[in-house]
């Protein structure tokens, strides 16, 4: 049997790595909404539509979650 105080660190490790994880992508995001307009011919927004919905919510929302539910994954980018 695992020491409850292990797999509790292991978990907080992961937490924090998650939300790096997610800092990173808003930031990456936040970047690549500044050159949309560069990518494609579009002018409708269309290139990142998917990742207008509010990045700092999602985040927020996940924290609160305690994380991704089981059986419930993110979407993955190509």
């Amino acid at each position: 049997m695992k020491d409850i105080f292990e797999v509790i660190r292991n978990k907080q490790a992961q937490q924090a790595k998650i939300a790096k994880e997610i800092e990173l992508l808003q930031q990456a995001a936040d970047k690549l909404r500044e050159v949309a307009h560069l990518m494609g011919d579009d002018d409708d927004g269309s290139v990142l539509g998917e990742v207008d919905e509010a990045p700092d919510a999602m985040a927020a929302k996940a924290s609160a979650q305690g994380g991704a539910k089981p059986g419930k994954t993110a979407p993955r980018w190509p």
